[in-house]
């Protein structure tokens, strides 16, 4: 049988685009024939420190070219790929890697820091992702180059590994306070790239400016696959900054971006906006929240148009895009579902399927719909119909012709510079603190954010909120983004009959104070 699985992709490439530059970083250009060579060496070694089919291979990294080859080996061994994310504490970190039970953990040298102390597997190869010509860039402890060099790529074994085989863990916070690791299989990840290749037009001369982290699904699943199925060009960015993503966008030749809105006011406030050549973008993509319109229209000064969307981790993650030459029409708008994915909306209360009009909850079905979560039977089956559609969780509603918008969150999601915050997360930390009797987290207006988390506290008798003492004490829980900005403590808290707090009042609330 011959494999099909996406660690496969380079070894095609290999033949068809052989030259061609597949990565670029920090000016060094990696063909696809080098980039399939280092994978298979990678791959070798894996095998070699008795990583398996099925066995879990985590990263925690910034954006890097070891990202993109530790991906594709360890799916090309039949292995599952476990990008986490750096902006986690170490305590979430921890939980993660016990939770999937990884074997090996490759991990960038500015951020060892973070899973000091494990004290078991998962085994560490640490990647000196230090820049070249770095005076602290240190050989001896690139545990990850001495790998690739001793490994004996001609000794790699490669398993038969088909479109239902399991890929990619990718965790999501749940509402129940722990994340949770959906699971996506090798087809998941393949049809999701060629909606993305069909619906946006990708072609081998596009140059994709990466400047969002590969390990969030949208800069993975939107940006990065996508354009090395179709033997494009990936222009890795280790990190945000503005000013140097104007530069690289036309120092490079980026013809392609994705972002947050965050992302696109950012660096139409940096000093370099002005004199940024960025003519030869024709396509941005942005999803997380709808751009403000300020932004929206500068852009369209400079002859672009955004192109939209909606997703999430779950469907790999495209649902819908809206493709630009209906931005100016449609403004309001998720867009039109994926070219071969398909969402319905159906009734909150009666569960019946509505026409286009009628609001009620987004679900979705495709091959690019995950395969459950990760070891969480019950979870994966509150997440899916009896037919198997995914339920979203997000309330929308449909025109006639198709155009989706996202009206609601049911599940209280706050969207923070394109990070996912449940509030129920937030509130259950918050609830182990001294003093506090309840906790209910709603996010509120940022200009730089989009939104940021508001919690609203009741006390026992006699108690005072300490703020800087809880603010520390999250710290030490939660990821930096999702600790709450400001606090406001009540005598109790607006709940319905059946006692749920009522979130809707402590927004208006907060609106009507300004």
């Amino acid at each position: 049988m011959i494999p099909e699985g996406i660690g496969t992709w380079l070894r095609r490439r290999r033949v068809k685009s052989g030259p061609h530059p597949a990565v670029v970083f920090h000016d060094k250009v990696t063909s696809y024939s080098e980039l399939a060579d280092r994978v298979d060496q990678l791959a070798g070694a894996l095998q070699a420190c008795g990583v398996g089919f099925g066995d879990r291979v985590a990263y925690l990294g910034n954006n890097h070219p070891s990202f993109v080859e530790t991906l594709f080996a360890t799916t090309l061994i039949g292995a599952i790929f476990v990008p986490l994310n750096t902006r986690l504490s170490g305590s979430e970190i921890h939980y993660q890697l016990g939770d999937c039970g990884a074997s090996v953990l490759i991990v960038n040298t500015s951020l060892t820091s973070l899973v000091g102390g494990l004290g078991s597997p998962p085994a560490l190869i640490v990647v000196d992702d230090r820049e070249p010509g770095d005076p602290e860039r240190d050989s001896d402890i690139d545990d990850y180059e001495r790998l690739i060099a001793s490994a004996q790529a001609s000794s790699l074994s490669v398993p038969a590994v088909t479109l239902e085989d399991q890929a990619v863990i990718i965790y999501t916070s749940g509402t129940t306070g722990q994340a949770k690791g959906a699971v996506l299989t090798h087809g998941n990840l393949t049809w999701n790239a060629i909606n993305v290749a069909v619906d946006y037009d990708l072609v081998s001369t596009d140059r994709a400016l990466m400047i969002s982290p590969l390990f969030h699904v949208a800069s993975l699943g939107m940006g990065c696959l996508p354009t090395l199925l179709k033997g494009a060009t990936i222009l890795l960015q280790d990190r945000f900054i503005p000013g140097e993503a104007l530069h690289a966008i036309e120092r490079l030749g980026a013809t392609t971006i994705s972002g947050v809105p965050t992302t696109y006011q950012l660096m139409l406030e940096a000093p370099e906006w002005a004199e940024a050549d960025i003519s030869s973008l024709r396509l941005m993509t942005c999803g997380g929240s709808p751009v403000p319109q300020h932004v929206r229209l500068a852009y369209q000064e400079r002859g672009l148009a955004f192109s939209g969307g909606y997703g999430m981790t779950e469907t790999s993650p495209g649902v819908t895009l809206l493709p630009p030459q209906h931005a100016g029409s449609h403004l309001e708008s998720a867009g039109l579902a994926h070219f071969f994915t398909q969402y319905r909306i159906r009734d909150l209360t009666t569960g019946k399927l509505l026409a286009p009009g009628q609001s009620g909850e987004i679900e979705v079905r495709g091959p690019n719909v995950f395969a459950g979560y990760w070891e969480n039977e019950a979870a994966t089956r509150d997440a899916l119909t009896d037919d198997g559609w995914l339920r979203t969780g997000d309330v929308g509603v449909a025109d006639p012709d198709g155009f989706l918008q996202i009206v609601d969150r049911i599940k209280d999601m706050i969207i923070s510079g394109g990070e996912n915050v449940y509030a129920t997360e937030v509130e259950l930390a918050i609830l182990d603190t001294e003093g506090v009797t309840g906790a209910s987290v709603i996010g509120v207006p940022h200009p730089k954010w989009g939104e940021v988390p508001h919690a609203i506290v009741t006390l026992a008798e006699g108690a005072e909120l300490d703020v800087e003492s809880l603010v520390e004490h999250l710290s030490t829980r939660l990821a930096r983004y999702k600790v709450p900005r400001t606090f406001e403590v009540v005598d109790e808290m607006p709940r319905t009959a059946s006692g749920k707090v009522q979130k809707n009042v402590l927004r208006q609330r907060r609106q009507n104070q300004g």
